[in-house]
């Protein structure tokens, strides 16, 4: 069985570049690749195309590294909790491509896959639909929307073993196990790394065969976009 095991965030990102395509998994703030993040901040790679659910908030996630202007391109569902992010769209700094989570999860699917596109309803008859292949199937119109190519997929997990095969906890498996399938290479981040043959097999998400390297993460912030507390009665 090959070892995936790398030291570190550092070691994990050695050869992300300038100008690549980057999926990072977590929705919201929640399983978040955290430690990945800060050593792309510290690396200080350029112009990238980011596809992620959320585009983090302000000093902390993807938040940082649209601080830093490594960002070029953002491809998002979600982005009203950071306003370095608004600034940089209303000012034409910043590419964006809002896309319907579905859409988004279902894109990323497929190039898991191996399918070159997807149908979905969602955005025909809107400027979504601008440019691009409309279809009738059963006397109804879908839009034809392509897979996407990432050079790189990080996801962030609770365990994980030697081999690459990966447990999320909770919310945290939303869009990490479909960006797991979706890079060309994938480095996983996890809290705790486990000896192989300790993750009972029907408990694993993602298989080690889509993770090319994985390391143990630390320093975990794990922050809340919103926490909303009740007044005691």
């Amino acid at each position: 069985m090959i070892n995936k095991v790398v030291k570190d965030a550092i070691e994990a990102t050695k050869d992300i570049k300038d100008g690549m395509t980057l999926m990072l998994g977590g929705f919201g703030l929640c399983g978040i690749p955290e430690n990945t993040i800060r050593a792309l901040v510290d690396k200080g790679v350029k112009n990238l195309t980011c596809i992620s659910n959320n585009a983090g908030v302000d000093g902390f996630g993807i938040g940082l590294m649209l601080e830093k202007r490594q960002v070029k391109k953002m491809i998002s569902s979600y982005v009203g909790e950071n306003a370095e992010f608004e600034r940089q769209l209303l000012s034409g700094e910043l590419e964006v491509e809002l896309i319907p989570q579905g859409t988004l999860a279902s894109r990323c699917m497929a190039s898991g896959y191996g399918m070159p596109a997807i149908f979905t309803p969602a955005g025909v008859g809107t400027e979504v639909a601008d440019g691009k292949e409309t279809r009738n199937f059963n006397g109804k119109d879908y839009l034809m929307e392509m897979a996407f190519e990432a050079d790189f997929a990080i996801v962030k997990a609770w365990k994980g073993d030697s081999a690459g095969n990966l447990v999320y906890r909770l919310t945290a498996r939303n869009f990490n196990p479909v960006m797991a399938m979706a890079g060309k290479i994938t480095i996983a981040e996890v809290e705790e790394i486990v000896e192989l043959g300790e993750l009972d097999p029907d408990h694993i998400h993602t298989p080690g065969i889509f993770v090319h390297r994985i390391f143990q993460g630390k320093n975990y912030e794990k922050r809340i976009e919103q926490r909303t507390l009740r007044e005691r009665i």
